[in-house]
């Protein structure tokens, strides 16, 4: 499922790539860049692009000038670091309000809150990431930061690892092939055999976990939307891990399961 502008660009240039004569090399250029910054929270100097693309300085430095041109991205002229700018996040949120698996599990996802007082996001896979597409805040005095239309990657989100347990085996080794399992926090899953045994854990018990593996502190527990072998998105309540005790755990859990039995029954 694809919705961003990013997306369209990513697109294009598999286009691009499969056919004999490349055309539009500055369009597969941009698209990498736009990767790059989607990728992040943080605003990233113009070496952090270039070397993360693969690209020199100079050319770099055109390519972020066009898009600053246009709004795909912004520099802050304090810092000299770029970020995705206002066009592009526009035409996420238009393309986001669009998607149907947003408006029919949105009922569903307030009632879990209801239940567990806890943010609930909604994502959907993006390549090799989930991005979020929904979002309902906690009622509790302290939140978590987030916001729709960030990016993560699968392997250390709930999210991510709850749609990846839902796919085949041959997939799963193809997406440890072609990505690395790199740290973000002391619990993020590096080890391929370890990543392997979790999948194993959340296809017996139909959830996942995220244990402080993608940001300090911050315990998510997860589901997959499939049904008949296509995937739909996934879900997570999000606690800061002080407030999670055995017992709001299991309430989380049970919650969780039932919220995707519903959806999965609208999705029927």
């Amino acid at each position: 499922m694809r919705f961003t502008l990013i997306d369209i660009l990513k697109i294009e240039r598999r286009v691009i790539m499969t056919s004999k004569t490349p055309y539009g090399t500055v369009l597969i250029k941009a698209s990498r860049i736009l990767d790059i910054l989607s990728s992040t929270d943080k605003p990233l100097t113009l070496n952090q692009i270039a070397v993360d693309t693969e690209l020199t300085n100079s050319t770099a430095l055109k390519i972020l000038d066009t898009l600053q041109l246009i709004g795909y991205v912004q520099k802050d002229e304090d810092t000299k670091r770029y970020s995705l700018g206002p066009a592009i996040i526009k035409y996420a949120y238009k393309a986001i309000n669009h998607l149907e698996i947003k408006h029919l599990a949105e009922p569903h996802l307030k009632k879990l809150h209801d239940i567990t007082k806890e943010t609930i996001h909604l994502g959907i896979q993006s390549d090799n990431h989930i991005i979020y597409v929904l979002k309902i805040e906690s009622t509790n005095p302290i939140k978590l930061y987030s916001q729709i239309g960030k990016s993560i990657p699968l392997y250390c989100s709930a999210m991510g690892k709850a749609i990846l347990a839902d796919q085949k085996d041959s997939q799963i080794y193809s997406y440890l092939q072609n990505n690395k399992l790199l740290k973000f926090t002391e619990n993020t899953i590096t080890s391929k055999k370890a990543f392997l045994n979790e999948i194993r854990r959340i296809r017996e018990q139909g959830y996942a976990f995220d244990n402080c593996e993608h940001e300090e502190d911050v315990f998510c527990v997860g589901a997959s939307i499939s049904v008949n072998g296509k995937n739909f998105g996934a879900f997570s309540v999000s606690v800061p891990k002080y407030r999670l005790t055995n017992q709001f755990l299991d309430e989380i859990i049970n919650a969780v399961l039932e919220c995707r039995n519903q959806i999965i029954s609208d999705l029927q």
